[in-house]
């Protein structure tokens, strides 16, 4: 049986957008689902052999090297090696799994 009490922390990491912080030549690399918002800073989109990232505001797909536009809510499709490098110091709003590289 599955206790339904789960810690806050748990559930704020999907609900809540987190600020993260990028030097320039770091790498977020995002899980399936993550949303990503770039409020600051220059950032390019980091691509698979599958393509790169939705940006649901354009309505359109972000090829690998195309520069994230400010503002714009993008969603990783899939947990393959997708996300955003930042090209200066940046600051991102993120909401669902990811790591630093």
């Amino acid at each position: 049986e599955v206790d339904p009490l789960v810690a806050k922390s748990y559930v704020d990491k999907f609900l809540k957008l987190e600020v993260v912080n990028l030097q320039g030549g770091q790498s977020l690399i995002a899980e399936g689902g993550t949303e990503i918002i770039l409020r600051g800073g220059r950032a390019t989109v980091v691509a698979s052999s599958l393509g790169g990232l939705c940006d649901v505001t354009q309505g359109r797909d972000l090829a690998g090297g195309e520069v994230v536009p400010a503002n714009h809510l993008l969603i990783v499709p899939r947990d393959d090696g997708r996300g955003v490098r930042a090209e200066t110091d940046t600051i991102l709003m993120v909401r669902g799994g990811y790591r630093i590289q």
